[in-house]
């Protein structure tokens, strides 16, 4: 079955860890696997949904977010 073109044009949004989990609560570092981040500088693109936003807010400090254009991730 083909994907809809409403589901491709969703918008994304660009993680990347920029700190370290070490001495952090464990609540901040299952916030981060959960974003799919274990390491430094690592980035990942997620769908910009509420969820995801809100676990960006919780650890702000340890990643930066940054909005993708659809054009070029592809």
């Amino acid at each position: 079955m083909a994907r809809s073109k409403k589901a491709d044009a969703a918008p994304k949004v660009r993680v990347t860890q920029i700190g370290s989990p070490i001495g952090r609560p464990a609540k901040q570092r299952a916030t981060l696997v959960g974003l799919g981040l274990n390491k430094m500088h690592r980035s990942r693109v997620l769908e910009d949904t509420p969820a995801v936003r809100g676990m960006i807010d919780k650890i702000s400090h340890l990643v930066r977010a940054e909005p993708v254009d659809a054009e070029a991730e592809r």
